[in-house]
């Protein structure tokens, strides 16, 4: 009988408690830092006995329950960073091995290691505290570029563990693709779609991985693909026109007792392009005299095969910008308007669509519906809506009629407080909120998509009663007015503030204006990247590698230029930077 070669051997157990660090002033609460054990220690289906993570959403679960790292990657990087001063769990790994290299091991590859039985599941997906620990902040970017990221064990049987125990390969995983294959299919350019079709075969590969790679994949196929990388991020076609230019208003019309229309058209006669059903418009106003001009984004709600735009603008009591357009703004004037952009768009294919709002939300699932009854299309068609009176209901006639195009649209709508004049059953079908209770009644589609805008605690609760009924939660898409909530994983909360100009002396750089944010800010010096200027003013952001690897930060440039230091390992969609890795090298305006 031929004995069984071992593939490598388990050279340290490492383990490590969440704790609080100091970082850039801020508290991270991380358990990267591990240290070797001595003796047997137990693995279990979620952890190794005494181990634990900071941050459950992007560490730790069935599917990464054991990260594993090579001796041989820990002596690439000493040559590579001329550094001496490694020790175990250096890299935050669970187990340091000898063998069993990111190149030659395979996704649903099988081990017994002691008495636990291990599967491997995914790359590392590495984050900026990898990058604290190396005291090295482009740690992420590297690991990635050279192909080195580690890998995640589960634990298929449970049992003790031991530094010096033997690593015996029991299984090779379908499809023999290999672990740094899979990180780089997803993380860095040229993303087959043969090889993703490959990867979505393969029944170790986790959920949130497959994800990404059918969305890849569907990209790929799209006519007229748009650029970017729509595995970690949702992407658009490129805008259609740089910058800012000058559109003529055509007309105004009155939605509602709070809501305007504005159409806008090319003052010379030419059609403009066609956005996406969903998408809005960025305006630069001239609201005050003197001062800086204000940028505000509204969603276009007019049919997006027009040849010209139709914004929809709810006055706000105290929003300068919606009372200069429903005051000052009229037919004539010319606006300065960026390109269609967003990435809250109708999807096609044939499942059903839910179009839900309230108020004003309904601006851009309006768009959405023109596009379907200008298909003619045979979709299922919700139209499912919120308001306080028919007085305060945009579009009511306008949907209706959409609708009664459709051989299988739907409506319902909900006032909390009807009028004296307004009729249950013709009006509108419920009193009171659309909420959990008046959805769960309708016998809604469970492989529907849909569509949500509105307040932010109605499109939770709405997001969240629908996934209660059984619809996935990947096809249950939101758009949100203002700034999006920030993403800052394993930050301890600090008290809010509304963004403000950075602390100090002001820069002497490029003018950067947070659209959403209503606030323009001169660059400086001091600053390595946008994103750490937006930190300073305390625009809300959203990143997790800060070296231009996740995509996490990428955000819309409605104008202006940036250069990168590093340069991103796969380039961001067209229109679009990556704030965690960019400075401005002209007057800015960004969609935070």
């Amino acid at each position: 009988m031929t004995a069984v070669q071992p593939a490598g051997r388990l050279l340290s157990v490492n383990v490590g408690l969440p704790q609080d660090v100091s970082w850039h002033g801020r508290t991270v609460h991380t358990a990267v830092w591990k240290r070797p054990v001595d003796g047997p220690r137990q693995v279990r289906r979620l952890n190794i006995d005494g181990d634990g993570q900071g941050d459950l959403a992007g560490h730790g679960g069935e599917h990464r329950a054991v990260f594993v790292y090579q001796i041989e990657s820990y002596r690439y990087w000493q040559d590579q960073l001329g550094r001496d001063d490694f020790e175990y769990g250096q890299f935050g790994e669970n187990f340091t091995i000898t063998g069993l290299a990111d190149d030659q091991v395979c996704i649903g590859d099988r081990y017994q290691i002691g008495e636990a039985l291990f599967e491997v599941t995914q790359p590392r997906v590495t984050c900026y505290r990898v990058g604290i620990r190396m005291n090295e902040a482009r740690m992420p970017s590297l690991l990635v570029s050279s192909h080195r990221p580690g890998f995640y064990f589960r634990v298929l049987r449970e049992g003790a563990v031991r530094a010096g125990d033997e690593i015996v390969q029991v299984a090779a995983g379908p499809e023999a693709m290999t672990v740094a294959e899979v990180d780089g299919l997803l993380y860095l350019p040229g993303h087959s779609r043969e090889r993703l079709l490959t990867a979505l075969r393969i029944p170790a590969l986790p959920d949130g991985w497959k994800a990404s790679f059918r969305a890849m994949a569907d990209q790929a196929e799209t006519p007229g693909k748009p650029a970017g990388n729509a595995g970690l991020t949702a992407v658009s076609p490129p805008p259609a026109w740089p910058g800012f230019r000058s559109l003529t208003v055509t007309a105004i019309d009155r939605e509602s007792d709070s809501v305007i229309s504005v159409r806008l058209a090319d003052p010379g006669g030419a059609a403009l392009p066609a956005p996406a059903p969903g998408q809005f418009l960025t305006l630069r106003l001239n609201a005050v005299p003197g001062a800086r001009p204000l940028l505000r984004s509204y969603s276009l709600s007019g049919a997006p095969d027009a040849g010209s735009y139709r914004i929809s603008v709810k006055r706000e009591a105290h929003g300068v910008g919606s009372q200069f357009v429903h005051a000052k703004v009229r037919p004539g004037d010319l606006l300065e308007v960026a390109a269609p952009r967003g990435t809250f768009v109708l999807h096609p294919g044939d499942r059903p669509v839910l179009l839900i709002s309230a108020g004003v939300g309904a601006t851009p699932v309006l768009a959405m519906l023109h596009a379907l009854a200008a298909a003619q299309s045979g979709r299922d068609v919700w139209w499912l809506q919120g308001a306080r009176s028919r007085s305060e209901e945009p579009f009511a006639e306008e949907s209706r009629s959409l609708l009664a195009t459709l051989p299988h649209g739907h409506r319902h709508v909900c006032f909390s407080r009807p009028g004296p004049g307004d009729v249950q059953g013709r009006d509108y079908q419920t009193a009171g909120r659309l909420s959990a209770p008046v959805l769960a009644g309708l016998g809604l589609p469970r492989d529907a998509d849909a569509y949500i805008c509105g307040p932010a605690t109605f499109m939770a609760d709405i997001s969240a009663a629908l996934t209660g009924l059984g619809i996935d939660g990947t096809r249950v898409h939101t758009e949100i007015f203002g700034a999006a909530p920030a993403s800052t994983p394993g930050i301890a909360a600090a008290p809010a503030s509304p963004p403000h100009q950075p602390a100090g002396e002001p820069g002497d750089g490029p003018e950067v204006a947070f659209a959403r944010s209503g606030l323009t800010v001169r660059w400086g010096s001091g600053y390595d990247s946008l994103l750490e200027l937006a930190e300073a003013c305390g625009v809300p952001v959203r990143w997790s590698c800060r070296t231009g690897v996740c995509h996490t930060c990428e955000t819309d440039l409605l104008s202006g230029t940036v250069s990168y230091a590093p340069d991103p390992v796969d380039e961001p969609a067209s229109g679009s930077i990556l704030i965690c890795c960019s400075e401005p090298s002209a007057d800015l305006a960004l969609d935070l």
